[in-house]
């Protein structure tokens, strides 16, 4: 979200100063902020990011940027075709920013992290690291000594921990 800045005397938010034709609304635009670029277009912080979804594409042939988006059945299906052979997996590389708009509204922002729980789930999932993120601590070390339930219970939570994290959030003021 860029918001036009003008002042008065002519200074911008740099400390410099603008002619009178930078002045307007239209001829002077401030930078991008770090939390510009993780606001959702509606203006609420945004649950998915896109740089996290290049992150995870990158393992893409798994899935695992389709689950994030929360697309599991195709995430499963790029699951055990590596990504329809590699073809739909580079696809997706100019599909990823409609994914992260398409799902910024349809889960709950909070103060559990999306991208955070996914990386832990994606590098770390094995150990029940996600699980101790969210506050599961009987299911996190469940999963620290199963090996996260023989793996079955780490396809579980590529299925749902959008939901998981969405749950968490709303029952946390």
């Amino acid at each position: 979200m860029i918001t036009a800045s003008s002042t008065s005397s002519g200074a911008d938010s740099e400390g410099g100063t603008r002619s009178d034709a930078q002045t307007g609304s239209d001829a002077y635009r401030g930078a991008f902020t770090a939390a510009d670029l993780d606001m959702g277009s509606n203006g609420s912080p945004a649950t998915h990011n896109v740089l996290i979804g290049y992150i995870l594409w990158i393992f893409g042939f798994l899935g695992s940027h389709r689950f994030y988006f929360g697309k599991p059945v195709s995430g499963t299906i790029y699951f055990f075709t590596l990504g329809l052979l590699f073809i739909g997996w580079l696809v997706d590389l100019f599909l990823i920013p409609a994914m992260a708009r398409r799902v910024e509204n349809k889960f709950l922002p909070g103060p559990n992290d999306y991208s955070t729980a996914w990386l832990l789930l994606t590098f770390a999932g094995v150990f029940g690291v996600h699980r101790f993120y969210l506050g599961k601590i009987v299911t996190g070390v469940l999963y620290l000594f199963t090996f996260g339930l023989f793996l079955l219970g780490i396809i579980y939570d590529f299925w749902t921990l959008n939901e998981q994290i969405s749950e968490s959030n709303q029952s946390r003021p």
